[in-house]
């Protein structure tokens, strides 16, 4: 048997036998583990056995659980984070004299960077954990076992949803973060210059802000304002149900699963999102030139 290993292993080429390697040393590790969960949840949408009524409702209890049930908490902190940025962005650009790329920097600040991020952590710190409680639960009562021994495949009715409803909720989610920043934040900035006398010395009207704004965004901004969330939904949910389905058969294991799933969920977000924003630095330098 170790002969015939070893002759049908010098059958290939150096490239096979390179990404062989690779792809063992990947699925031996827990990330290169996560990207098989992700695929196997992916490709277990187009299953000869699926259930297109029980997938869909699914999916929509995942989306409802990972998006409107965060909403309230999430509109708060758009609201403060929103106020903040443009008090500072105006005061600060007024100040040294670069009031017209006010607009640019809203959109990096909220719109391009800081928006998706702390939408994804709000994301991963409540649903993700949540995600991780509730699957986790289900492996160390059986639960998962019995939907295999019933013919039901547990990726497809687990994982797969809660990947796509993750997704749908995480873009729904940016954009309403970036909304209510802009929007909310703008009503309570000029609510504090009105109730304090404008002791900040800010100059603030909605027809300047909002064209500011439209005239920064560009074709890009809007790629990666779906990109990013997608990307980043995909990266949580999935992180989560791998350490759930992953858990030892302990109950005292439940809370170290989700706290691994929060932080590990925090440190790829902020991987992938440095990664993705490497498209922008181009963009950064043609204006750092023009502002030089």
């Amino acid at each position: 048997m170790k002969i015939r290993i070893r002759r049908n292993w010098q059958r290939f080429t150096l490239p096979a036998r390179a990404f062989h390697l690779l792809g063992l040393f990947l699925l031996r590790r827990p990330f290169g583990q996560q990207i098989a969960l992700f695929c196997r949840a992916v490709a277990s949408v187009f299953s000869k056995n699926r259930n297109l009524k029980t997938d869909s409702r699914n999916i929509i209890m995942q989306t409802f659980f990972t998006a409107v049930e965060i909403f309230p908490i999430l509109f708060i902190v758009a609201t403060l984070f929103g106020t903040i940025v443009i008090i500072e962005v105006i005061s600060m650009m007024s100040k040294i004299g670069f009031a017209d790329f006010v607009g640019s920097m809203i959109v990096v600040v909220i719109i391009r960077e800081l928006g998706p991020i702390l939408t994804a952590f709000l994301i991963a710190g409540r649903s993700g954990s949540s995600l991780t409680t509730y699957i986790g639960s289900m492996v160390i009562n059986s639960e998962v076992d019995a939907l295999a021994t019933m013919g039901v495949n547990p990726i497809r009715f687990l994982v797969m949803p809660s990947l796509i409803g993750g997704c749908i909720a995480m873009f729904i989610m940016n954009i309403f973060f970036s909304a209510s920043a802009i929007f909310a934040g703008y009503l309570v900035t000029k609510g504090a210059i009105i109730i304090t006398g404008n002791m900040m010395n800010i100059q603030l009207t909605w027809s300047y802000l909002s064209t500011e704004i439209l005239n920064a965004i560009t074709l890009t901004d809007f790629i990666f304002t779906i990109l990013k969330p997608l990307a980043f939904g995909a990266i949580i949910t999935t992180n989560a149900c791998y350490q759930a389905l992953n858990i030892q058969r302990d109950v005292r294991q439940v809370p170290k699963a989700v706290s691994r799933s929060v932080i590990k969920s925090f440190l790829y977000v902020v991987v992938a999102d440095v990664i993705l924003s490497i498209f922008y630095f181009v963009d950064y330098m043609n204006n750092l030139s023009t502002l030089i």
